[in-house]
Order: C-alpha cells, then sequence, then structure tokens
C-alpha cells in the first residue's frame, strides 16, 4: 500500500499497522523517505483516522503486571519471558512514539523530527529484541504482557504538556533505572548478546528521555507554566505510577534532568 508523503498522515498508518514486524520496516522506509526529502512535514491539521490505534497484533495476550509472570534467569525459557517482556515495551515505545509525532498539531518541525528519530530507534530495539528472542526459541506473542505503558499514552491523549511530562520523562525514563540491572542479571545467566542489546537500548533511551524533558519545558515556557509545580498537578490529574528507586543518576542527568529534579528523588 502507497505511504502519504506527508510525515505525520504516513506516522499514522505506521501507528495503524497491526504486523509488529510489518509496522518496523514501515518506520525505517519512513525514516528514509523523509531523510531523502520525499516525505514533507505538515505542522498543521489532523490526518483521519480510519483504523483503531494502536495497531497491534492478536498476540501477545495483555494481562495485569502482576499476572505476567516470574522470570527466572537460570532457564533459557526465564531468559526469554524477560526478553519477551522488553520486546512488548518496545512495541508500544514505537506506538507512543508515531502518536507523539501524528496526534498533535501546531509544534515547531523538530518536535516531529525528534519523534521519528525515537519510532525509527525503537524500531530498531524492537527488532533486536524479538530476533534474539527467536534465537531463544520463542516468538514475540508466546507470552503474556501488560499495557501501562499505552494506557498513559491513552489517558493524556488531549494533552500534549502531560504527555511529555507522563511517557517519557516519566514512564521511559524509568526504563534508564531498570536496564543496568536487567542487564547485570541477563549477562550473568550467561546471555551477552542480550545483555549488548540492553546496552544499545539504554544510550539510545537516554537521548528520548532527553526530547521529552526538551519539550516539556519549552510546552511550560510557551504557556507560562512552572515545570516543577505543573509535573506535580499532571502526575496527579492523571494518576502517574510513584517513582520509586534506585535510580540511575546518572543517566537521567544525561536525559537532562536537573540537579534540583534529581535531588528530589532521594
Amino acid at each position: 500500500m502507497a505511504r502519504p508523503l506527508e510525515l505525520r498522515a504516513n506516522a499514522l498508518q505506521c501507528l495503524l499497522e497491526t504486523d509488529p514486524v510489518a509496522k518496523a520496516a514501515a518506520v525505517a522506509a519512513m525514516a528514509e523517505a523523509f531523510l531523502t526529502g520525499a516525505v514533507e512535514v505538515n505542522c498543521s491539521g489532523m490526518p483521519p483516522v480510519t483504523g483503531t490505534i494502536p495497531g497491534r497484533p492478536v498476540k501477545p495476550d495483555l494481562v495485569p503486571p502482576r499476572l505476567v509472570g516470574r522470570r527466572s534467569m537460570t532457564t533459557v525459557e526465564g531468559r526469554a519471558m524477560l526478553v519477551h517482556a522488553l520486546s512488548h515495551i518496545e512495541f508500544n515505545a514505537v506506538n507512543l512514539a508515531l502518536d507523539a509525532l501524528w496526534r498533535f498539531p501546531g509544534l515547531p518541525t523538530e518536535y516531529y523530527t525528534d519523534w521519528l528519530r525515537v519510532a525509527k530507534e525503537e524500531a530498531i530495539h524492537f527488532s533486536m529484541l524479538t530476533e534474539h528472542l527467536q534465537v531463544l526459541g520463542f516468538q514475540y506473542g508466546d507470552f503474556p504482557a501488560h499495557d501501562s505503558l499505552w494506557e498513559m499514552v491513552e489517558r493524556t491523549r488531549e494533552d500534549v504538556v502531560a504527555r511529555m511530562a507522563l511517557v517519557p520523562r516519566t514512564l521511559e525514563a524509568r526504563g534508564l533505572d531498570a536496564i543496568p540491572p536487567l542487564r547485570a542479571k541477563l549477562a550473568q545467566a550467561g546471555d551477552l548478546a542480550a545483555a549488548k542489546i540492553l546496552d544499545r537500548i539504554l544510550e539510545d533511551e537516554i537521548g528520548h528521555v532527553e526530547i521529552g524533558n526538551r519539550w516539556y519545558r519549552y510546552l511550560c515556557d510557551l504557556q507560562g507554566l512552572e515545570p516543577r509545580a505543573t509535573y506535580d498537578v499532571l502526575a496527579a490529574r492523571y494518576r502517574a505510577p510513584a517513582l520509586k528507586g534506585p535510580f540511575n543518576f546518572e543517566a537521567r542527568r544525561l536525559a537532562g534532568f536537573t540537579e534540583q529534579e534529581l535531588s528530589g528523588l532521594v
């Protein structure tokens, strides 16, 4: 099917795609088309929606987080369950980047190109993890998964300030804290290939959280809002999860959190 020649409309079509492999390939093609000048950005208006957001496969089954199951690093299946959970997070991350790209009109062109970068890198992460999952003898969809990340995307669909505050700089920032101990577990279990993938993901995710931080502060400045006080209001309004340590202060600092914000986590 021909893809639209406008970036936000193209992103919406990628978001509606239900096949994960096709979605990742479509995102890569969109990014390449933008680089070559074949796709332009229209910052105004809203592309029409002709399907269900987000497009996703029938599997995995979505369950509450407590029902996802325990992951023992002593077995191949246990490690596969962890890799599968990470794959699902990255699949949702592709969708959230595409949603941020198409949904909110009237922002600078750089906003849309930033989220194009995020979508492209999240699709690479998803592909790397699902390919490794196949090496372990499993497929994406073989285990249940939870949908907490997308739930916050859905809650903030009408408010770009809340979206920037509570998705990249809250939920995705939790990944900065979680990746190092998960990487250590996989490496200790002998899965060095998975550990290497997590190294790549952490490096990219620092940039993704920085994008969220930067556009959150831009929007607060634009609307005359004080960032820290506004964050507290939005976190309560949209029922954001409480932040719990340990925190990866080094990665959070690189991702643009201020020293005042970091001291508030202690």
